[in-house]
């Protein structure tokens, strides 16, 4: 350190301060009384070899079997049992912390609406939902460049169940369905589930689906349907811009193939403008646009909508078949928070947040990964989407994560052709703790001992 500091004109406390990030990204690495020395090979040769992504999860297989690829819900299901472990720290969730929404009002709402829902009134109103909101949710869909009537409107319990209805309407089992090269792996199992085909499209990064790509696939494929996620895209992060969802709509009605747009995402901006939804540019009533209150109010109340075009009867009649009972009580807590105000209050407090924590962990990121990770920043929503240099493989990992009590959601999961062998989802918005930067510091340098 003395030879460094008087060759480079430094002081000692700045070469300490650069041995330190040195040895934090695993280059370096201290001997008591000695100095410091090149990890080099002898590094990383002390890493353990992990399992494989299939057999880190902490659970038991599905079923006994001889060695197999597991499917994409077995994947899914193994993810969200280690999302649940306790005393981790979880980067690898689909929400933000609970302490981010105004919960306690809430739960006051919720008390409130009680003394004034007409309970004898319930089965009459389970499958419309609640008029006060239905209307409130149009009015919303208005300021956006919404063009539709309010007979395109189909309440929900969630986004999720939103968009298997909406495949329920358009689709049929052995259907070829146009989709992200990478996708959520809810998203991924509703597909698998149903019987259907994935055809991956090429994804920017920056401005989202290959419009080319997706037209020689329409040429050459019967696709019968798009299920696509424009804004704050889960797990890549991008927003398309405004001329290219314009563009993705009417090639789309050229075909007259319909788009199921998932845009649970929508309001988590950190600009100052919602991005605007494909649906604004729907004229043929074949985007079907799925959103609901999980994300950005109001978690575990399952209450979400479907703007359903010219399919909303058959969303309907497939609601009516298989959860005909909507939550007609939290629709009406959810209202009696909207009515009484604070909704865009919270929403600009909310986005606040996300920005400073978005900003927090891209710093972090910056200092402990290895210098080849790519990432973009996010302009809204809460996950960051990093790719690691080539041979450095993300199922190891997560599985080296997991044995320090971190979770991450590894790029396999988002991918039915197990493509993203070297990326990772991180959820900076998840755990609030101080823990948090020093869990997001030491997943770094999993990363650069791997590279």
């Amino acid at each position: 350190m003395r030879r460094a500091s008087r060759l480079r004109g430094l002081s000692p406390n700045t070469v300490l301060e650069a041995y330190h990030l040195l040895e934090d990204r695993g280059e370096i690495r201290a001997r008591p009384r000695s100095g410091y020395f090149i990890a080099g090979a002898a590094r990383r040769a002390a890493v353990p070899e992990p399992e494989p992504i299939e057999a880190a999860f902490e659970i038991p297989p599905v079923a006994a079997r001889a060695p197999a690829r597991l499917t994409a819900a077995e994947l899914a299901l193994r993810a969200l049992a280690a999302f649940r472990l306790p005393g981790h720290v979880h980067f690898s969730g689909s929400s933000p912390h609970g302490d981010l929404f105004p919960l306690g009002r809430l739960a006051r709402s919720l008390k409130g609406s009680l003394h004034r829902l007409d309970l004898s009134t319930l089965p009459t109103r389970l499958p419309e939902g609640n008029g006060e909101l239905r209307r409130f949710l149009v009015r919303r869909a208005l300021e956006w460049g919404f063009a539709g009537s309010a007979s395109e409107l189909v309440i929900t319990a969630g986004t999720l169940e939103g968009m298997n209805l909406c495949l329920d309407a358009v689709t049929r089992p052995g259907d070829l369905i146009a989709v992200e090269a990478a996708a959520s792996y809810a998203q991924r199992t509703s597909l698998e589930r149903r019987g259907l085909r994935s055809l991956e499209l090429p994804t920017d990064l920056a401005t989202g689906v290959s419009l080319g790509a997706l037209e020689r696939a329409l040429r050459k494929h019967s696709v019968r349907a798009c299920l696509l996620m424009p804004n704050f895209q889960n797990p890549l992060g991008f927003v398309m811009p405004e001329a290219a969802k314009r563009e993705l709509v009417a090639l789309l009605a050229r075909h007259d193939v319909p788009l199921i747009e998932n845009d649970v995402y929508g309001e988590l901006h950190f600009g100052g403008a919602r991005p605007v939804p494909a649906k604004a540019f729907d004229r043929k009533g074949l985007v079907l646009h799925c959103a609901s209150f999980s994300k950005c109010l109001a978690p575990g109340y399952s209450v979400g909508w479907v703007l359903a075009g010219r399919f909303a009867g058959r969303v309907q009649l497939a609601k009516w078949t298989t959860n005909a009972a909507n939550g007609v009580i939290t629709q009406a807590a959810i209202v009696e928070y909207l009515r009484h105000g604070g909704y865009e209050h919270h929403l600009r407090r909310l986005r606040r947040t996300l920005a400073a924590l978005h900003d927090r962990a891209l710093a972090t990121i910056e200092w402990h990964f290895p210098r080849d990770t790519r990432i973009r920043p996010a302009s809204g929503g809460f996950t960051l989407w990093l790719e690691l240099p080539e041979n450095v493989e993300a199922s190891k990992v997560y599985a080296l994560a997991l044995r320090e009590r971190i979770t991450v959601a590894p790029g396999p999961l988002f991918s039915a052709s197990r493509r993203h062998r070297s990326a990772l989802r991180l959820n900076f918005a998840q755990d609030l703790t101080p823990r948090r930067d020093a869990a997001l510091a030491t997943l770094g340098r999993i990363a650069a001992s791997l590279a």
